[in-house]
């Protein structure tokens, strides 16, 4: 079992940023990659960014690519979002994922690679 806890959410005017940070602990000696989701309200969760936990190969969505930047600490078994010029369609609960079992990023903006998740931290972006 892998545990994650986010952390960084709050209110931001639009144009500024924030850093998500998600710690993981328990069984992290086998995560292939660690990523980032989103959900708006009313909306599906979405795929935002996610990186190779070795190597540090990185990948993004067109919505947030030259925005957002996914970075990770391996010693503390840490990732992070730094999220810069936000706009109110950034406002979300953004959630931290990890995935164990795989050995690349290909395919990860899709959920179902996906094995543990955290509860999830709220950005606000008001306009």
């Amino acid at each position: 079992q892998v545990q994650l806890v986010e952390s960084g959410g709050g209110l931001v005017q639009a144009g500024g940023s924030l850093r998500l940070s998600c710690a993981a602990s328990g069984r992290t000696f086998s995560i292939n990659a660690m990523g980032w989701f989103r959900q708006a309200p009313g909306k599906e969760r979405e795929f935002v960014a996610a990186i190779k936990w070795s190597g540090g190969g990185t990948m993004y969505a067109d919505s947030v690519k030259d925005r957002f930047t996914i970075s990770r600490d391996n010693v503390a078994n840490t990732v992070y979002l730094q999220m810069n010029s936000l706009k109110p369609e950034d406002t979300a609960v953004y959630y931290c994922a990890v995935d164990r079992d795989g050995s690349s990023l290909l395919g990860r903006t899709n959920m179902r690679y996906w094995d543990y998740w955290g509860k999830g931290t709220l950005v606000t972006v008001s306009s």
